[in-house]
């Protein structure tokens, strides 16, 4: 440590004494000088030892800052929410060409707005706890507008002789991503398997009688009857095997400009014979001047139907269905379709549309499973409520043609 504040505050001093000496002709070694000297000493050492510290802090800051430049993750220290020192890896994950483009900004400035009240408790956790916080997930938004995931953690810290928080983490936008995918084809290839298991259910009963009629066959025990009942097991495999190839294989749609209320009447015209084979009658509603849907209509009538199907089968003793089409808002349309058949219990609502989940005895659940599908790809949605013996509503929204596509390619 330097001595120049005590040297040059004791020269002065004397120097004082000395003009006095020549002006004044007063004694040079006198009480006052010694008082002076005194005090003239004692504050330089005061100003000599700030001064070191002072310098020595800097110079501790200084070391602090390459020494977190050096790191590669993204460190970022602030104050009251305000940015003061971030690293280089930190700059350039916010995209930031130079420091300065940052430092003196909010946090706030780069959290996105639903992760700022996260940001609030976190600072609260770090002045109470005074320890380095478990790491936690932010959404954060780049100069540029790109928003990304940052996995980070934070402490309480001295930076500057000033309290401080240090927050050290790191992007993880591509692994968040990552792990996704990995979920969803984890997903996908348990659905597969669930499909699997249930296309070999499915298939293999109407298969092992049919073996047993061909060892009837073989004995020469020949009847009409058995002929009958192997071509009835066969149609139920062709019609799985059907239903899972709707939602297996590619297919290019065509979107085109659509009536609903014209397309919807094909299909009760479609449907009239088995509903007055099984004394159902069927009421529609309309609500007058519809607009129009972007539509692939023989998918669209392959969803009508089924419903159409799956209600009739609902009331074995007869009763009413009622369709009811009205715009519920400006953009969507509602299709509501009511039967008064047994309905579906609680628990087994939130089960419909699985694939090989169904309450029919010969059903497959591919139908309903179809149906979620076609409808989802219209950028629609359906939804089901039942009561058991009252009845099943099931209501369907699509858009209108305003708020459609006029051109879409299905791969």
């Amino acid at each position: 440590m330097n001595k120049i504040g005590q040297i040059s505050l004791v020269m002065i001093s004397i120097l004082y004494t000395g003009i006095e000496k020549i002006l004044y002709n007063e004694a040079f070694f006198s009480l006052d000088f010694f008082v002076f000297t005194i005090i003239a000493w004692v504050c330089g050492r005061q100003y000599d030892v700030a001064r070191y510290y002072t310098k020595k802090a800097r110079a501790s800051e200084e070391s602090y800052k390459q020494l977190i430049d050096s790191l590669p993750e993204s460190i970022i220290i602030h104050q009251n929410q305000k940015i003061i020192y971030i690293n280089n890896a930190a700059a350039q994950m916010v995209g930031a060409k130079i420091k300065t483009d940052v430092i003196g900004k909010s946090l706030f400035d780069f959290i996105t707005p639903r992760y700022q009240e996260r940001v609030y408790e976190r600072m609260k956790l770090i002045h109470k706890e005074k320890q380095p916080l478990s790491n936690i997930e932010y959404e954060v938004q780049r100069l540029d507008g790109v928003r990304f995931f940052f996995d980070g953690t934070s402490m309480s810290i001295t930076f500057g002789e000033r309290d401080a928080v240090l927050t050290i983490g790191k992007d993880i936008t591509e692994k968040k991503e990552h792990t996704e995918r990995l979920l969803l084809k984890s997903e996908k290839l348990a659905l597969l398997g669930q499909m699997a298991a249930g296309i070999a259910h499915e298939i293999r009963n109407p298969l092992t009688s049919i073996k047993g009629f061909i060892q009837l066959f073989k004995s020469n025990q020949l009847e009409e009857t058995y002929y009958n009942i192997v071509l009835s097991e066969l149609d139920r495999i062709n019609s799985i095997v059907g239903e899972f190839l709707v939602l297996t294989k590619p297919s290019a749609s065509i979107f085109v400009e659509k009536d609903i209320k014209e397309l919807i009447k094909d299909v009760i015209t479609l449907m009239n014979t088995q509903s007055i084979i099984n004394n159902i009658q069927i009421f529609s509603e309309f609500d007058p001047d519809l607009p129009k849907i972007c539509c692939e209509e023989a998918q669209l009538k392959q969803v009508f139907l089924n419903l159409f199907k799956n209600a009739i089968e609902a009331m074995p003793n007869g009763g009413q269905i009622e369709l009811k089409v009205k715009l519920i808002e400006a953009g969507t349309i509602s299709v509501q379709l009511i039967d008064q058949g047994v309905g579906i219990s609680p628990e087994r609502l939130p089960t419909l549309g699985e694939p090989f989940y169904t309450t029919k005895e010969k059903g497959t659940g591919l139908g309903l499973m179809t149906c979620y599908k076609i409808i989802e790809s219209h950028k629609g949605g359906m939804t089901i409520q039942s009561e058991v013996n009252k009845g099943t509503t099931i209501q369907l929204t699509l858009p209108t043609m305003t708020q459609s596509l006029l051109k879409r390619e299905f791969v």
